[in-house]
Protein backbone atom coordinates (compact mmCIF):
# COMPACT_ATOMS: atom_id res chain seq x y z
CA UNK A 1 0.00 0.00 0.00
CA UNK A 2 2.99 2.23 0.40
CA UNK A 3 3.63 1.89 -2.94
CA UNK A 4 -0.02 3.64 -3.90
CA UNK A 5 0.27 7.19 -5.08
CA UNK A 6 -1.40 9.36 -2.89
CA UNK A 7 -4.83 11.76 -3.78
CA UNK A 8 -4.88 15.85 -3.16
CA UNK A 9 -6.80 14.51 -0.38
CA UNK A 10 -4.46 12.35 1.40
CA UNK A 11 -1.43 14.59 1.36
CA UNK A 12 -0.19 16.08 4.39
CA UNK A 13 0.96 19.72 4.80
CA UNK A 14 3.62 20.31 7.53
CA UNK A 15 1.01 20.71 10.00
CA UNK A 16 0.01 17.33 9.57
CA UNK A 17 -3.65 18.01 8.10
CA UNK A 18 -5.12 16.89 4.86
CA UNK A 19 -5.66 19.36 2.63
CA UNK A 20 -8.82 18.73 2.33
CA UNK A 21 -9.06 19.76 6.10
CA UNK A 22 -7.42 23.08 5.97
CA UNK A 23 -9.67 26.03 7.01
CA UNK A 24 -9.12 29.78 5.51
CA UNK A 25 -7.86 31.16 8.84
CA UNK A 26 -7.43 35.11 7.82
CA UNK A 27 -8.96 37.50 10.40
CA UNK A 28 -12.88 37.88 9.56
CA UNK A 29 -12.24 41.63 8.53
CA UNK A 30 -10.21 40.76 5.62
CA UNK A 31 -11.66 40.01 1.84
CA UNK A 32 -10.25 38.43 -1.46
CA UNK A 33 -13.68 39.21 -3.05
CA UNK A 34 -15.11 35.90 -2.36
CA UNK A 35 -18.96 36.55 -1.87
CA UNK A 36 -19.77 33.64 0.34
CA UNK A 37 -18.17 35.14 3.21
CA UNK A 38 -21.18 37.22 3.99
CA UNK A 39 -23.83 34.17 3.68
CA UNK A 40 -25.39 32.86 6.73
CA UNK A 41 -24.79 29.27 7.84
CA UNK A 42 -27.09 26.77 6.28
CA UNK A 43 -27.66 24.80 9.15
CA UNK A 44 -29.58 27.57 11.18
CA UNK A 45 -32.75 27.68 10.36
CA UNK A 46 -34.33 31.43 8.63
CA UNK A 47 -37.91 31.43 10.77
CA UNK A 48 -39.62 29.38 13.14
CA UNK A 49 -42.02 26.99 11.67
CA UNK A 50 -44.70 26.86 14.55
CA UNK A 51 -45.24 28.11 18.44
CA UNK A 52 -42.78 25.54 19.52
CA UNK A 53 -39.88 26.70 18.05
CA UNK A 54 -40.37 29.84 19.58
CA UNK A 55 -41.27 28.33 23.31
CA UNK A 56 -37.67 28.88 24.09
CA UNK A 57 -37.81 32.37 24.29
CA UNK A 58 -41.74 32.64 25.83
CA UNK A 59 -40.18 33.61 29.38
CA UNK A 60 -37.84 36.11 28.06
CA UNK A 61 -38.84 39.73 29.77
CA UNK A 62 -38.98 42.51 27.23
CA UNK A 63 -39.41 45.92 27.68
CA UNK A 64 -42.37 47.94 25.41
CA UNK A 65 -42.60 51.45 25.11
CA UNK A 66 -44.92 53.51 23.38
CA UNK A 67 -44.16 57.18 22.80
CA UNK A 68 -47.12 59.69 22.20
CA UNK A 69 -44.35 61.87 21.69
CA UNK A 70 -41.41 64.42 22.48
CA UNK A 71 -41.20 67.87 24.17
CA UNK A 72 -37.92 69.05 25.36
CA UNK A 73 -37.46 72.28 28.11
CA UNK A 74 -35.40 73.08 30.63
CA UNK A 75 -35.03 72.27 34.14
CA UNK A 76 -36.69 75.54 35.19
CA UNK A 77 -39.42 75.54 32.88
CA UNK A 78 -39.63 71.19 34.33
CA UNK A 79 -39.80 72.78 37.83
CA UNK A 80 -42.81 74.90 37.50
CA UNK A 81 -45.01 72.14 36.28
CA UNK A 82 -47.71 71.47 38.57
CA UNK A 83 -50.62 69.21 39.48
CA UNK A 84 -53.06 69.86 35.88
CA UNK A 85 -50.19 71.25 33.42
CA UNK A 86 -50.16 70.81 30.15
CA UNK A 87 -47.15 69.72 28.25
CA UNK A 88 -46.82 70.54 24.35
CA UNK A 89 -45.63 67.45 21.86
CA UNK A 90 -43.89 67.38 19.08
CA UNK A 91 -47.30 64.80 16.94
CA UNK A 92 -50.33 65.96 16.08
CA UNK A 93 -53.76 64.34 17.62
CA UNK A 94 -54.44 61.36 15.27
CA UNK A 95 -50.77 60.78 14.24
CA UNK A 96 -49.21 57.63 14.88
CA UNK A 97 -47.33 57.12 18.13
CA UNK A 98 -44.16 54.94 17.89
CA UNK A 99 -43.94 51.13 19.67
CA UNK A 100 -40.20 50.16 20.94
CA UNK A 101 -39.40 46.93 21.74
CA UNK A 102 -36.16 46.98 24.00
CA UNK A 103 -35.35 50.65 22.69
CA UNK A 104 -35.60 49.43 19.05
CA UNK A 105 -38.69 51.29 17.11
CA UNK A 106 -40.66 48.02 15.81
CA UNK A 107 -43.95 49.29 14.63
CA UNK A 108 -46.20 52.62 14.69
CA UNK A 109 -50.18 52.14 15.53
CA UNK A 110 -53.03 53.98 17.47
CA UNK A 111 -53.92 55.41 21.14
CA UNK A 112 -57.57 52.99 21.79
CA UNK A 113 -59.48 52.58 24.81
CA UNK A 114 -60.35 48.80 25.97
CA UNK A 115 -62.42 48.39 28.61
CA UNK A 116 -61.53 51.55 30.43
CA UNK A 117 -58.08 51.02 30.20
CA UNK A 118 -55.42 52.62 27.16
CA UNK A 119 -54.38 50.46 24.76
CA UNK A 120 -52.59 50.24 21.28
CA UNK A 121 -53.29 49.21 17.89
CA UNK A 122 -50.20 48.30 15.68
CA UNK A 123 -51.08 49.80 11.85
CA UNK A 124 -47.97 49.01 10.42
CA UNK A 125 -44.71 47.11 11.33
CA UNK A 126 -41.33 48.36 11.21
CA UNK A 127 -38.57 46.24 9.57
CA UNK A 128 -35.40 46.84 9.69
CA UNK A 129 -31.86 45.28 8.86
CA UNK A 130 -30.11 42.97 10.96
CA UNK A 131 -26.47 44.44 11.33
CA UNK A 132 -25.17 40.96 12.52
Amino acid sequence: MADEPMSDDDKKDDGGLALNELKDTRPSNESDGDDDWDEPPTDIPDKPRSAQDLEAVYDIPVRVSAVLGKSSMQVHELLKLGRGAVVELDRKVGEAIDIYVNDRLVARGEVVVVDDRLGITMTEIIKTQNKS
